[in-house]
């Protein structure tokens, strides 16, 4: 009879670190050292893991990245996919939209902060930005739903609104901190507030 290993177990692989730990631990490294500068060796020396046990989680550090930047990623684009994105108003649309990508960079801040630093050099960089590229036609498209329906103002050009308010969004990996003095719902208020109070039409 065949004993069929649990999922946690297989999971787990070496002791001490499962796959989600070590890409968490391999997110943080890129984001203080940059990514071409992190070697699998500098890695392996954070977890106190030998570089075979390294490659017994993760093939190459290329794997990592791809798997990190998917998790910001798969974030972002499944916010599009959600019953508020595709149902009400376009106004109702676009505000779901705006909260719930607030919510994604606050989730997985360290994924996001890498995402956006990526610089499309290597296939791995470009393939996550143009799915970036992607996700922002998609909300340049719904911002002109919500212009043609008089809820967002008409004067300014979709494809500039998205970029100032995911501009505004995206500054806060540089200063955000969640340990800080301000809590996420506080923050995805102003944040909110700031985006909607400057483009509803007047």
């Amino acid at each position: 009879m065949t004993t069929v290993e649990p999922p946690a177990a297989r999971r787990r692989g070496r002791p001490g670190y499962d796959r989600d730990e070590v890409l968490a631990a391999a997110v943080t490294l890129f984001n203080e050292q940059g990514y071409d500068a992190t070697s699998v060796s500098d890695l392996a020396a954070r977890l106190g893991l030998t570089k075979s046990a390294m490659y017994h989680h993760f093939a190459s550090k290329e794997q990592l990245l791809e798997r990190a930047l998917g998790e910001a990623l798969d974030g972002l684009e499944g916010v599009l996919a959600q019953p508020g994105a595709q149902q009400g108003s376009a106004s109702e649309r676009l505000h779901f939209v705006l909260r719930a990508a607030v919510e994604v960079l606050l989730d997985r801040l360290p994924y996001v902060t890498l995402l956006l630093r990526v610089r499309g050099n290597s296939d791995i960089e470009r393939a996550a930005l143009a799915r970036r590229r992607s996700f922002d036609h998609q909300m340049a498209s719904l911002v002109r739903e919500a212009q043609a329906s008089g809820s967002v103002r008409p004067d300014v050009d979709s494809a500039i609104v998205t970029r100032l308010i995911f501009g505004m969004l995206n500054s806060t990996i540089e200063w955000y901190r969640p340990s800080g003095p301000k809590d996420r719902d506080a923050l995805t208020h102003d944040i909110l507030t700031v985006a909607f109070d400057g483009i509803r039409p007047r």
